[in-house]
């Protein structure tokens, strides 16, 4: 650690901070590797409804009575950490065989690559009315496990509704799961059927249903190296967003104490900025913010870290200290206390701003990160210290 005579000053304007962020949260989203799903099952399976519901956004087109995807295609989306694999609504027989012989290329060819090349996990969909599981199916779900693909098995559009704060089960679809987890499928948790409903009913009071479940049954598939990707793609569990975020404050928290371990002039405070970007730009990431808003992204990153002063480190000290509970400058130093104090306060006001954000619509999440709101909303959190 450089005494405080060696500290060169950083001087970050609105700009440099633009920029910095910007510069950032590529990386953070790149860091992040790519989650890919395959999913198949007959036309009319409710996939692509639970694509959407799964990972809250508009992944597929939704219809009624047409196939809306044709042959086995992959789909890179634009923020890059998720990947989906897709075949047409197919019968079974040639068109399941040339699906698994698709399959086998694609894990030949991928599996010599790095990990967020390969398919991670494999969801079967079949609609619970179908009443029926036929040996075709049990074949080609048994073929796909025995390309050494974990394969979860998915009833969708199960109807389920509450009463008096519970929710009830169909019972002809908890018949149906029990006899197909008795044929003991090669696929996860020994044939386990996953019940779900990805899309409410107020006609038939049919509520969503099943998805925490699925969500968890396909972290525990897949490899560690792409859970980070499913955290940032998936849009069920907001605690693993925020425990993800949690552990990237800590560590920030961590550099910025050292920082301070030598106290820091306040005019030298700019050397905390470029960590606490950083760490902002990976928070961003975990919530999945896309990149495609990167830009708008950087303008409220400079405008929260410098506030339109000309020194980023002087704005830090003069408006954002004084939140920070003990944050009291003795004399004109920030000690290592602070400096952490300071860091863990800008990470979880950050943390609020981005549990907001993925609430809205996407037309309001731009509005939101294009105008000032995103930086009022981080002022007021800051202020509030919670």
């Amino acid at each position: 650690m450089p005494s405080e005579q060696q500290r060169v000053p950083l001087v970050l304007d609105s700009t440099a901070v633009a920029s910095l962020f910007d510069h950032e949260l590529h990386k953070a989203f790149d860091s992040l590797g790519c989650f890919n799903l395959a999913i198949f099952g007959k036309t009319g399976s409710g996939k692509s409804t639970l694509l959407n519901a799964i990972f809250a956004q508009a992944l597929a087109s939704t219809g009624i009575g047409e196939s809306l995807t044709k042959g086995l295609n992959y789909h890179r989306h634009a923020h890059g950490y998720l990947g989906i694999y897709d075949s047409e609504g197919f019968e079974m027989g040639t068109s399941g065989d040339t699906i698994l012989a698709g399959l086998d290329r694609i894990i030949k060819t991928t599996n010599s690559g790095s990990i967020d090349q390969r398919i991670h996990a494999v969801w079967y969909v079949f609609r619970w009315s179908d009443r029926r599981f036929e040996a075709a199916q049990q074949s080609f779900v048994s073929a796909i496990s025995a390309l050494g693909l974990p394969v979860i098995v998915v009833m969708s559009q199960v109807p389920v509704i509450q009463r008096e704060g519970k929710q009830q089960v169909h019972p002809d679809a908890i018949v149906f799961a029990e006899y197909i987890e008795s044929l003991a499928l090669p696929t996860f948790g020994d044939g386990k059927v996953f019940l779900t409903n990805a899309l409410p009913d107020s006609f038939s009071d049919t509520v969503i249903y099943g998805l925490p479940e699925l969500l968890d049954a396909t972290y525990e598939v897949v490899p560690r190296a792409a859970q980070d990707a499913l955290t940032a793609a998936q849009g069920v569990d907001g605690r693993r967003k925020k425990d993800a975020a949690i552990a990237v404050i800590k560590q920030a928290t961590v550099v910025a104490s050292g920082i301070g371990a030598v106290p820091i002039p306040v005019a030298d405070a700019a050397l905390l900025v470029p960590h606490q970007v950083a760490m902002i730009a990976r928070i961003t990431a975990i919530y999945g913010l896309p990149r495609s808003r990167s830009r708008a992204l950087s303008i409220v990153g400079s405008a929260i870290l410098t506030g339109g002063a000309t020194y980023a480190g002087r704005y830090v000290v003069t408006q954002l200290l004084r939140f920070v509970p003990g944050g009291f400058v003795a004399g004109t130093v920030i000690s290592s206390t602070v400096a952490a104090a300071l860091t863990r306060t800008i990470g979880f006001a950050w943390v609020k701003v981005c549990e907001y954000a993925i609430t809205l619509s996407q037309t309001d999440q731009e509005s939101f990160f294009s105008g000032s709101q995103a930086s009022d909303a981080f002022k007021k959190f800051l202020k509030s210290g919670k």
